[in-house]
């Protein structure tokens, strides 16, 4: 599937969008007759709760109760009006007026929202992979827009095989990652999303590495038995606890850069040994999220299988 409803803040600069932003009255009233969904900044939020939108001299009045789409029962938080300002806002335009000698077009973002909804996230399954736009972060995963700010969750243990300490540890907010639809819960209206199947199998990770290098990791966990270093957001590997040397893994050590040695490559026990050569002071920098899936090609998985078909261990995700 093709998704023509982007996530909020990817079609600011295209084109078409700044042929009817910079316009003027003349293209704006051309975009409410194509019934185009347009995007730009919500610059205030008034008294009541309208937002002001950023038209390039017309004024851009987006009502209260147009800002965000909700379903029968719901009632709109000020907070999801509030924080849109300073942001990109997609928007329909639903008039344009005269008003005490000024030009007004008032909008709706909630319109957009309903179109996106029936023309796209209603056919959404689980499987699908669609690009998304990180909106804020907390501690048990992600709130991603999938399209005209429609709201999808990413929990913490679908951004990756490898453990991390917050969801900061791999994204942040504005970020653009690929993803994966994981569930959709229609009676309650929540989208669930997934993206660690698209960062490679275990074998796909450690065909990167070789017995006998030694390579840079980022310490996650130490734990009595040893040392879990990540060497790529799907992949991790333990290094034995070393009475020589526990400066290198102190209470503080979880986040910082470490120099691993790799003294073997199991994939029947889908295991990588590691020997602790020295950790950096200071926390490392956000690991680059590598996708193994062709994403502009492949748009739907039915099965993500990431353990070796070697391994007695299955992890798998059916979708």
């Amino acid at each position: 599937m093709i998704n023509t409803y982007k996530p909020e803040g990817m079609i600011s600069s295209s084109a078409k969008n700044r042929e009817y932003i910079y316009g003027g009255r003349v293209m704006l009233e051309r975009a409410m007759l194509d019934g185009a969904i347009l995007e730009s900044t919500a610059l205030l939020c008034d008294g009541d709760m309208n937002l002001h939108v950023d038209l390039h001299g017309i004024t851009g009045i987006m009502p209260r109760e147009e800002v965000v789409y909700c379903r029968d029962g719901e009632e709109i938080k000020d907070i999801a009006i509030i924080t849109r300002v300073g942001k990109p806002i997609c928007f329909k335009i639903l008039s344009i007026e005269e008003v005490n000698g000024r030009t007004v077009a008032y909008l709706s973002r909630r319109q957009a929202q309903i179109e996106c909804i029936n023309n796209y996230v209603s056919d959404l399954i689980p499987g699908d992979i669609i690009v998304s736009r990180v909106t804020h972060l907390e501690g048990f995963g992600a709130f991603v827009d999938i399209g005209c700010g429609i709201i999808a969750l990413l929990t913490v243990d679908c951004i990756s095989v490898s453990r991390f300490s917050h969801p900061s540890d791999r994204l942040f907010p504005g970020m653009t990652i690929n993803t994966i639809i994981k569930a959709i819960d229609e009676e309650k209206g929540r989208i669930f999303v997934s993206m660690r199947e698209l960062l490679g199998t275990w074998e796909e990770n450690a065909a990167m590495f070789s017995q006998g290098q030694t390579v840079a990791g980022i310490i996650r966990s130490v734990e009595s038995y040893g040392v879990f270093v990540e060497l790529t957001p799907n992949l991790a590997g333990l290094a034995e606890l070393r009475d020589d040397m526990p400066a290198l893994y102190d209470k503080d050590a979880c986040g910082r850069f470490a120099a691993v040695y790799i003294k073997s490559i199991i994939p029947e026990r889908m295991k990588i040994k590691l020997v602790l050569i020295d950790s950096y002071k200071g926390e490392a920098s956000m690991p680059k999220l590598n996708y193994y899936v062709d994403c502009a090609k492949i748009r739907h998985l039915d099965r993500w299988l990431y353990s070796p078909i070697k391994c007695k261990k299955t992890i798998e995700t059916v979708f």
